[in-house]
């Protein structure tokens, strides 16, 4: 009964708290390990949020892919408790038989913060002159051939995914954690093949240390104009970028997710952010992606994309 009375007195006290909404410090929770791509970006968003709002924002790491949207689910939905996640956030409620929260009804999406191009690259001497021929050797070869991962919810195994049902084939996915070994393991030939982040491939690709063949988004890459997007070279349905959202619990009282989506909104157009996107080879999101309706019925449309794909390749984890 007092449980009760002092969730009805928390949910009377909701609108005078929206009015003064923030008087005091934010946290974003960050769906990854520090230093990784997820921290990096919401760290830059917390920065620029921060000034929009009016109070510190500050950023806590929780690397696997439960545990931060577990916490973030579990907070008082008051808007000082938010999460950023990936792609993995609509890949989850697949790949995993049993989650601790609802996807996407655990949460209140409030805006896209991000979107990056992911590359498919391979070993220096695999043996291909363009992506076609690459996927034929994968169809042809199939498990003799292994794609390195990051992990069973990273964007770097969703892209795994893509590319063997494009090729209609089913080669060796080898996990790694996280990018780097795999790169490493890439470069000694070790691996075959790899689609992973363009922040993460590009300076390899630069230096000819791996071999890129196709880049997944609708155009091709400012940085490398003579790669073909996956669509040009014949595979459009390898299509997707590792985009970040940002979210509250589910609850929050509509005028603070707008005060929060709004801040979002002035923080991506911000000079100082859009640098630093463009030095991680990420792209700023249109006021229209980073607004609560569109991320709405995104983060939706992401898990029926991404369901018949993860069911196909029988890939899942408890």
């Amino acid at each position: 009964m007092r449980r009760l009375l002092l969730a009805c007195l928390s949910l009377l006290a909701m609108p005078a708290m929206a009015q003064t909404f923030p008087d005091r410090t934010v946290t974003i929770i960050a769906a990854g390990a520090a230093g990784g791509p997820t921290d990096t970006i919401t760290r830059i968003v917390a920065d620029s949020m921060g000034r929009h709002l009016g109070q510190s924002v500050v950023v806590e790491s929780i690397g696997g892919t439960v545990l931060g949207p577990q916490r973030a689910a579990q907070a008082r939905p008051d808007g000082y408790t938010l999460l950023i996640n990936n792609i993995g956030m609509a890949a989850s409620a697949t790949l995993f038989r049993r989650l601790p929260y609802d996807v996407p009804g655990a949460f209140a999406p409030l805006g896209i913060v991000s979107d990056a191009a992911m590359t498919i690259v391979t070993r220096p001497d695999y043996p291909a002159r363009n992506l076609a021929e690459v996927m034929a050797t994968l169809k042809q070869r199939g498990d003799a051939l292994n794609i390195a991962t990051a992990g069973i919810s990273s964007a770097a195994n969703l892209c795994a995914l893509l590319v063997q049902h494009a090729a209609g084939a089913q080669a060796t996915v080898v996990a790694f954690r996280g990018t780097a070994p795999a790169i490493t393991e890439l470069m000694a030939g070790r691996i075959d093949l790899l689609c992973d982040q363009a922040t993460n491939t590009v300076p390899y690709i630069r230096d000819n240390r791996v071999v890129p063949w196709g880049v997944s988004s609708p155009q091709r890459l400012p940085g490398l104009p003579n790669l073909p997007t996956t669509a040009e070279a014949g595979f459009p349905s390898i299509a997707m970028s590792t985009w970040h959202g940002l979210y509250a619990p589910a609850g929050t009282p509509e005028a603070i997710q707008e005060r929060l989506s709004t801040a979002l909104r002035a923080a991506l157009h911000e000079d100082k952010l859009r640098q630093r996107y463009a030095d991680l080879l990420t792209e700023v999101p249109s006021d229209e992606r980073a607004s609560i309706a569109f991320h709405r019925r995104f983060v939706r449309e992401e898990v029926d994309r991404w369901r018949p794909i993860i069911q196909a390749a029988n890939q899942f984890a408890d």
